[in-house]
């Protein structure tokens, strides 16, 4: 199989727009968090006419243990699967060696400057930045330091809204709360309520004080990337994946001091009415809904693009893509899976994964994650950066040292264990389609509103807060009563 290769240039929305418009579509493509576009407008195919336990063994198995969350209804209550996950179906005990969802994130030297402190609310984390900046303005070459970068542009605005959910202890679910301790799964907005407003505020007295930039609310993704490969940057909420690229740059650069840690911060008692929250950061693992390639309607011989994913979900093929060619990029040890420095510093090197993986491919495509099962090489991890050796032994003598002086193993002990995942998986991974509108006014207050909020001054903040929630309002109570119901519905499909 063969294929030409677009690769995305502008804006997501806008290219798929075009694309449903004049029913214009590429054989096999990524809709990225706009897939629910995709769907609602019959741009795909339903997968499930071509994968099924005889046609396709391997895919069939791969998903069969999700299946519940994988294959939806649609409007004649038909079956139908349109993408299959292209993360989260991950075999064996969920590995979790550090943390690569959400969080609040820091320079590691600003920690060691402090003597290695325990961080865990909102006011700690501040406290911490406040204080490491104003003794160490620049760094080394006199460069002023950044203390908090906020990135706003497009879809990765999650970095200026999330942060709430996380605060209030709870793990991903997007723009909603979910109190799972209640039968219902009551849910709601969370961005207009009282106990967002204290993040705003403290925002906005963090931005008075300077250590927040104006910057940060115009810069776009590549901007806010390349602040953070130059190690000036001391702290930001977002992703750990979403910012890898600067992470293998400053490993590259041997920066590893101005490299960053996850906190699972959680708000002071004061912001919450005197209530100790308890931190769930990590979840338990879910597939990657609606994320992944789809075959559209156009594509004249999606069976043969289906026979080639059952290829590639071979214990060949796997190893292949995740560990490269035996004797080349890696070697087995009495039946262990390793690298030696060499090799796994290529497979860090941006440069050499361009020239000898095909990333842009295989991560979109279905994949085998978490412990090799079967066969001679049972007890291994699919992945080189889960592989034990790989993840201690490749691991920087900074790094090292820097977890000794925590007595820690690896970096996911600065968080709690993964959370039992709750039976409606992520609230984002929701269709927010049949509220499109409700919900883009939603976002759009917000990206207007929360920057001027930061930005406003002191004196003016209640009154602008204020005017924030009764514009939003009306949205807020469509979108999040929608939410509520779409969450028991998705409950119900895994409980019964």
């Amino acid at each position: 199989v063969k294929f030409e290769v677009e690769f995305l240039a502008g804006d997501l929305d806008e290219k798929l727009g075009l694309m449903i418009a004049g029913e214009d579509y590429p054989d096999l493509f990524d809709g990225g968090n706009s897939a629910d576009l995709l769907i609602s407008n019959g741009a795909l195919i339903n997968l499930l006419d071509y994968v099924s336990p005889e046609k396709t063994p391997r895919l069939w198995a791969h998903i069969e243990p999700q299946l519940a969350r994988i294959i939806e209804k649609d409007e004649a209550g038909n079956d139908v699967m349109y993408i299959i996950p292209n993360y989260g179906l991950a075999d064996g005990e969920q590995i979790v060696n550090s943390v690569n969802g959400p969080a609040f994130f820091v320079q590691k030297q600003v920690l060691e400057w402090a003597g290695y402190p325990q961080i865990h609310t909102l006011n700690e984390y501040f406290d911490l930045l406040d204080a490491f900046i104003e003794a160490n303005p620049t760094d080394e070459n006199g460069t002023p330091y950044t203390g908090f970068d906020i990135l706003c542009e497009g879809w990765r605005h999650f970095c200026l809204i999330n942060p709430v959910q996380h605060l209030m202890g709870r793990p991903n679910d997007g723009e909603v709360l979910v109190d799972v301790s209640t039968p219902d799964f009551y849910t709601e907005t969370f961005i207009d309520k009282p106990y967002a407003k204290a993040y705003y505020q403290k925002l906005n007295e963090q931005f008075h004080k300077g250590l927040i930039s104006k910057d940060t609310f115009v810069m776009n993704y590549d901007q806010y990337i390349a602040a953070l490969s130059s190690g000036t940057v001391l702290g930001m909420f977002d992703q750990t994946w979403d910012f890898n690229t600067a992470t293998f740059a400053l490993q590259d650069a041997n920066m590893y001091k101005n490299t960053y840690v996850a906190l699972g911060l959680v708000y002071d008692p004061e912001y919450v009415d005197g209530r100790e929250i308890e931190e769930h950061y990590v979840n338990g693992s879910l597939p990657n809904i609606r994320r992944g390639f789809g075959i559209s309607v156009s594509c004249e011989c999606p069976e043969r693009i289906v026979a080639m994913w059952e290829e590639m979900m071979s214990d060949e093929w796997q190893l292949l893509f995740n560990w490269g060619v035996e004797g080349e990029d890696y070697y087995i040890e009495d039946g262990r899976l390793m690298m030696t420095d060499e090799q796994y510093n290529n497979s860090l090197n941006a440069n050499w994964k361009l020239h000898n993986k095909a990333e842009a491919f295989t991560q979109s495509s279905p994949k085998k994650q978490g412990w090799i099962l079967d066969g001679p090489l049972a007890g291994n991890c699919w992945e080189p950066g889960n592989q034990p050796e790989i993840v201690f032994g490749q691991m920087s003598e900074y790094d090292k040292e820097f977890l000794s002086n925590y007595g820690y193993k690896k970096f996911a002990d600065f968080v709690n264990p993964p959370i039992e995942l709750a039976p409606y998986g992520e609230a984002w991974q929701i269709d927010y389609t049949p509220v499109d509108i409700a919900h883009q006014d939603f976002l759009d207050i917000q990206d207007k509103m929360l920057p001027e909020l930061i930005m406003c001054d002191p004196a003016d903040f209640d009154a602008l807060w204020d005017s924030f929630v009764e514009q939003i309002t009306p949205s807020a109570t469509e979108f999040g009563e929608y939410m509520w119901g779409a969450v028991q519905a998705e409950a119900a499909k895994v409980l019964g």
